[in-house]
């Protein structure tokens, strides 16, 4: 990350996950990164998106390697409880699309809270976070996946909100909502078998995506190779 001052600090949240391992191991292997932590559901203290008080506890332990210039928030999920998007109305489960939204939008908004504080102040920062294409309102032209197009397109309106008001007390802030691609991972495997992108090849390339932004007091919705896509 040659944007990112020599000797930055960064945040993986997700590590667990194919993607997030990926932005890790990346990560570790920059010269320019002096640290970096690795929040999930199994570190300690873990991070549970359904659970604020653990995002307050996560904050707490990362105090000591504030300020913190790169947070990547690779949280998110596509099936709910063991159940896949939905195709049809006559699917549509209350409670399912309400999970979708705790895990995929105000889950990592209220972890965005609780975090943003420790981020650097007068200097460069980046909060990267994964978000889908389904989430594009304009660019919806198949329909379905109810659940999971809600609540990115939430997801995006929430960042694009907190990237304004980051700007007024950060701006050299730069915030984004990320396309990896159709990345290969046990959890996509279902509903894209053995094609798209590995996880290393994607953490690579939005990583040198997230290098070339520039802060412009609003949230990137931008995918893999820096196109932007409509919100």
């Amino acid at each position: 990350m040659d944007s990112l001052r020599e000797g930055y600090a960064a945040v993986v949240l997700g590590a667990s996950g194919a993607l997030g391992r990926a932005f890790l191991l990346h990560l570790q292997a920059d010269p320019r990164c002096s640290s970096v932590i690795g929040l999930s559901r199994s570190t300690d203290p873990a991070l549970a998106l359904e659970d604020e008080s653990s995002m307050v506890r996560c904050a707490a332990r990362l105090r000591q390697h504030a300020p913190v210039h790169l947070v990547v928030d690779a949280t998110g999920a596509l099936t709910i409880d063991g159940s896949g998007p939905e195709k049809r109305l006559e699917e549509l489960d209350p409670v399912r699309l309400l999970r979708a939204m705790e895990i995929n939008a105000t889950g990592p908004l209220l972890a965005m809270k609780h975090l943003l504080p420790l981020l650097a102040r007068n200097e460069r920062v980046i909060w990267a976070k994964m978000s889908a294409r389904v989430g594009s309102i304009e660019d919806n032209r198949k329909g379905g996946w109810y659940g999971y197009r809600a609540s990115k397109a939430a997801l995006n309106m929430l960042l694009q909100s907190a990237a304004i008001e980051i700007a007024r007390q950060r701006p050299l802030a730069v915030v984004v909502a990320l396309q990896p691609g159709t990345v290969r991972s046990r959890l996509s495997q279902p509903f894209v078998g053995d094609e798209g992108l590995s996880p290393e090849e994607s953490a690579r390339r939005l990583l040198d995506v997230m290098d070339r932004l520039s802060p412009h007091g609003r949230a990137h919705f931008v995918d893999h190779l820096g196109n932007s896509i409509p919100w």
